[in-house]
């Protein structure tokens, strides 16, 4: 066979050590940084000889194909909503008389919750509503409300920092639209700042019952401060977690396939990634692990029940325009490397490779002679 090595039983032709060849493609592919499983391979019958005399044919043969190859991974993640937080009461407290349904998407301006009959009504923004604002206040929650109005159509003033008398004009019209007294001014007990539209999850946790747990609901007392609603954001998000070590494959950006419980697959990207490690649930696996989030590129055609598991594939390493061959078809030479058997005229000959990206099965392969087209030996 060709490779150089000595033959120490002339006149008999033996096939290539395929035994050994599980073990050396483990190791090429660790080498690689991982990320491709594979299966170890039998030893196939021994060809039959060629009649001709020359090398024994293989059982079974495979084309060498050129095209483009991509690496990928494939995780199990969860269909749900991020960013789970409460939404505290305001005001003076009193009687809870209404809530948003679990499920429902509350959106700027319109109603969160209501107590003793009046509403609190959701605005965005990352400051918490903490006063009541009046002419003369200044501060980010000043702008963050100004913000508000200027969306919501309430304009005739500069958007700053500072309540001026046009802003209080302002929130006046929009008291009147709600009819509610037209004061000038605004607090907690009549709006909440999220950072976005949000979801509602459900009654928060009331800290009653027999060890907690119970939810808050229409009819209960709440006080300034204690939690009315659990909410989360509104769009749909895949979360899962990866090792630590392998966090390098999920970095922000990376393009993903999500495959739905319904089969529907959806284009999306990884758009966070945690920044501390912990250890998972499992006391069988404590791996330390980095949670992953994924966003739909069209969050609205994600459908399905929260919490549905998902399948998660990332799309890794590309190379375009290349070589490549089932990873059954590699040998292991006699004398190291890794070759090919190529199949023509009812002959075979050992072909040595360079390997390049290992994936979906095939790896990439160049060497002298090689195109398109050619058979290479594989296992029966």
């Amino acid at each position: 066979m060709s490779g150089g090595a000595t033959d120490p039983h002339p006149g008999e032709r033996r096939p290539l050590g395929r035994r050994r060849l599980g073990l050396a493609l483990l190791t090429v592919v660790a080498l690689a940084g991982g990320g491709v499983a594979v299966t170890a391979l039998a030893t196939p019958e021994k060809p039959s000889p060629d009649p001709a005399g020359g090398e024994g044919l293989p059982p079974a043969t495979a084309p060498v194909t050129r095209g483009d190859l991509t690496d990928s991974s494939q995780q199990d993640g969860t269909l749900g909503h991020l960013g789970e937080r409460k939404i505290n009461a305001g005001g003076p407290g009193g009687t809870l008389t209404w809530l948003a349904a679990p499920g429902s998407v509350v959106r700027r301006d319109e109603r969160l919750y209501e107590v003793d009959g009046e509403a609190v009504r959701l605005m965005y923004g990352d400051e918490p509503m903490y006063r009541t604002l009046r002419t003369g206040d200044k501060g980010k929650d000043v702008r963050q409300l100004e913000e508000n109005l200027a969306a919501l159509g309430y304009t005739g003033f500069d958007v700053d920092e500072e309540y001026t008398a046009k802003t209080a004009a302002a929130v006046a019209r929009w008291q009147k639209s709600h009819d509610l007294k037209q004061t000038g001014t605004l607090g907690p007990d009549r709006i909440a700042f999220a950072g976005s539209a949000v979801r509602v999850e459900s009654g928060a946790d009331s800290g009653t019952g027999s060890g907690g747990g119970d939810r808050i609901a229409t009819g209960d007392r709440v006080t300034p401060g204690s939690p009315v609603l659990t909410v989360t954001g509104s769009e749909k998000v895949v979360s899962f977690k990866v090792p630590a070590s392998q966090a390098g494959t999920a970095k922000t950006g990376t393009r993903v396939q999500v495959t739905l419980p319904d089969g529907t697959r959806l284009p999306g990207r990884v758009s966070a990634v945690g920044r501390t490690a912990t250890a998972g649930e499992d006391p069988q696996d404590r791996t330390p692990k980095i949670d992953i989030t994924v966003s739909f590129d069209d969050p609205a055609r994600a459908k399905g029940v929260d919490r549905s598991p998902v399948t998660v594939e990332l799309s890794g390493t590309t190379r375009r325009d290349v070589l490549s061959v089932p990873v059954n078809a590699l040998l292991a030479l006699p004398d190291g490397g890794f070759g090919v058997q190529v199949v023509e005229d009812g002959a075979a000959r050992d072909v040595r490779v360079e390997l390049g990206l290992f994936a979906q099965g095939r790896v990439e392969i160049s060497g002298e002679g090689l195109r398109a087209g050619m058979k290479v030996g594989v296992p029966s």
